[in-house]
């Protein structure tokens, strides 16, 4: 099933004088299940493509639809309910409230969802488990380490159950040992549970996890190629 489809994707700042072009006539399609990569060379179009994907900017013209909904014709509150419900975001810089607990930056996509407390109790609770974070959940960001602040961030985005995973360049802050932990992670998600991710990365180790690299040049569509998936090295 298609998950994702862009049609003629435009996205361009007009100053007094001139047009600048971002993206460039974008054509994409993506199905569920699907582990893309994107690249290219900085300011190649990249982040902003993933933040139209992720419903945090809009294209200036063109069609995108997201599980058949036209987002582009949708209102904001929609658009909004249709972000929050089914994509979760991870970003280099781990982007944790610094001021909540380890336990309270997961649980909070649940709170802007309206989950219950006792659900919300719960699911947080299965996630400190699976991210071996129980002895950390009354801890904040700035005591833990690089790794340790990207699984929350990873733990926070898988909370709510989404269809897909964005990541943007999720391994640039941390060191090899631990990138090579968060990228048999995504693979784990994406191969056992059926997660579709997009990944930005410069990392060629980073795409070889994956089933699909985009490159991107001048913000242009150049290439678009199947891979062979990295084996499981657990």
């Amino acid at each position: 099933m298609t998950l994702i489809r862009l049609e003629n994707i435009d996205k361009f700042y007009d100053s007094r004088f001139q047009r600048t072009f971002i993206l460039k006539r974008i054509d994409l399609e993506i199905r569920e299940g699907e582990f893309v990569t994107i690249m290219g060379p900085s300011g190649a179009g990249k982040s902003t493509l993933v933040n139209i994907i992720g419903m945090l900017d809009e294209p200036s013209q063109g069609a995108y639809y997201f599980m058949d909904q036209p987002v582009h014709e949708l209102k904001e509150r929609k658009r909004s309910e249709l972000h929050k419900n089914n994509i979760g975001f991870i970003f280099q810089a781990y982007h944790l409230i610094d001021e909540l607990t380890v336990y309270e930056n997961i649980e909070t996509p649940l709170l802007y969802k309206g989950v219950k407390g006792g659900e919300r109790k719960a699911l947080v609770a299965e996630m400190l488990d699976r991210f071996n974070m129980v002895a950390k959940k009354d801890l904040f960001p700035h005591q833990l380490s690089g790794g340790q602040q990207q699984m929350v961030g990873i733990a926070r985005a898988l909370i709510s159950g989404p269809k897909l995973l964005l990541a943007d360049e999720p391994t640039g802050n941390l060191h090899s040992g631990q990138g090579v932990q968060v990228m048999e992670l995504f693979r784990k998600l994406n191969q056992e549970e059926g997660i579709t991710i997009i990944q930005v990365t410069h990392s060629l180790d980073n795409a070889a996890y994956g089933t699909r690299t985009i490159q991107l040049l001048d913000g242009y569509v150049h290439e678009d190629t199947s891979v062979v998936a990295k084996a499981d090295s657990l």
